[in-house]
């Protein structure tokens, strides 16, 4: 029997995206999540996960910029090693210093190692955490013109897959953006132009979203995450494109137009003011 292939975080963005690609392809998978009983805090559960698994992909929630992923990362991957899995690919983050102290961790192992460090996510804004802001017609967060190549989440997922399943990407590291780079406002402008929507995006001063963060209900290590990932890493370290994608597949990676076209016709926004 084959051994499977482990996700972690399967049921997330890119993890499910993964997960449904090697099914497709005829693979055994094996999804992990608090659903199944594992727990980034529990160490005691990463055991039950990780035995029997051929390769891994990691995933660390809640994500690997928060303060301590890389020594959890580190851990995990370790153990893996030593329970036989011997390839591990591992989403990473671009310009995030824990992230990159992650990767180091992961390199530091035996594994056959595949490291594949993101810019942020088209689908932020219509599966994660900016949904709610589009459907309720304004955009507001503390940034202004800072660009940013966001990164297509099919795009991630087949890197992914092809890490896990041929030889020729062990040992290396993929930074995967989009094709071009866009302001936050120009990202809204696009999914106006998709959906004939009128969203509008304001910028937020950082006062005014530290005290949003303060009386949400937004878990405090997201809080955290959000109010560095906004006042640290959109400082403009990121404002280029990288060529992950090509390198990896051969073709160029997907337009942020072209996701919101997709996501417009499937009714992502349709309730947008």
């Amino acid at each position: 029997m084959t051994k499977p292939i482990l996700i972690l975080g399967g049921r997330g963005k890119t993890g499910s995206r993964v997960a449904d690609r090697l099914a497709a392809r005829g693979l055994p998978v094996r999804l992990a999540s608090r659903s199944t009983g594992f727990d980034w805090t529990e160490r005691s559960t990463w055991a039950a996960a990780l035995e029997g698994a051929a390769s891994a992909y990691i995933t660390y929630y809640p994500d690997i910029a928060i303060k301590g992923a890389a020594d959890t990362v580190g851990a995990l991957a370790e153990l893996a090693v030593s329970l036989g899995v011997r390839r591990l690919v591992l989403l990473s983050g671009r310009g995030e210093p824990e992230a990159q102290r992650a990767e180091q961790q992961v390199l530091a192992t035996n594994a056959e190692w595949t490291v594949v460090r993101g810019s942020w996510f088209n689908q932020n804004f219509d599966e994660g955490q900016f949904l709610e802001m589009v459907l309720g017609g304004e955009v507001a967060l503390p940034v202004d013109t800072v660009r940013e190549p966001f990164v297509d989440a099919d795009d991630i997922a087949d890197v992914v897959v092809a890490a896990l399943t041929d030889r020729r990407h062990i040992g290396e590291i993929y930074e995967v953006t989009g094709p071009r780079l866009l302001s936050f406002a120009e990202a809204v402008a696009e999914i106006n132009r998709a959906a004939g929507t009128a969203v509008r995006f304001r910028t937020m001063p950082a006062h005014e979203f530290l005290d949003w963060l303060a009386h949400s209900e937004v878990p405090d290590e997201i809080a955290g995450l959000l109010e560095e990932l906004f006042s640290v890493v959109l400082d403009g370290r990121n404002e280029s494109l990288a060529d992950g994608v090509e390198r990896a597949l051969g073709r160029q990676p997907r337009d942020f137009a072209d996701f919101a076209r997709e996501a417009a016709a499937r009714g992502a926004w349709r309730q947008a003011a």
